[in-house]
């Protein structure tokens, strides 16, 4: 087991900076965390798919998040973490024994995604923000 200066010494910064519910029926989860959590929900018209933003309630809020359809009957809520590289990251994943899922992909505009399994088959995704992506 690592020692915390070793850990330290080790890590990236990173923080939660969003994350995505999938839905089976996206009008019944709306009403759902929307009365659970006063979330409001607004369709992103760029998006290829049916993909809403949530707007978890401004800034002293948890991070924003959006909501889509479920792509497989297994898919779990994504948290996305952001690192300074999703290249870099990406290759430390691999390093530690996680997998990458879905390798770097561009937000137009926006900046670069990867989404990832852990040693313990949990989906995370990493965030780049790069508003020169393409």
């Amino acid at each position: 087991m690592a020692t915390k200066k070793q850990q330290k010494k080790n890590s990236i910064a990173a923080s939660l900076v969003w994350f995505e519910i999938p839905a089976d029926n996206i009008e019944r989860a709306q009403q759902f965390y929307g009365s659970l959590f006063g979330w409001t929900f607004n369709k992103l018209q760029a998006a290829v798919n049916d993909y809403w933003h949530i707007d978890t309630g401004g800034k002293d809020a948890s991070p924003d998040g959006g909501l889509m359809p479920r792509m497989h009957p297994q898919q779990p809520i994504t948290n996305y973490i952001s690192v300074p590289s999703v290249s870099k990251a990406s290759a430390k994943v691999e390093k530690l024994g996680g997998t990458i899922c879905q390798t770097k992909t561009a937000v137009p505009g926006m900046g670069y995604f990867a989404v990832c399994l852990d040693t313990e088959n949990n989906t995370f995704a990493l965030w780049e923000m790069n508003e020169r992506a393409t």
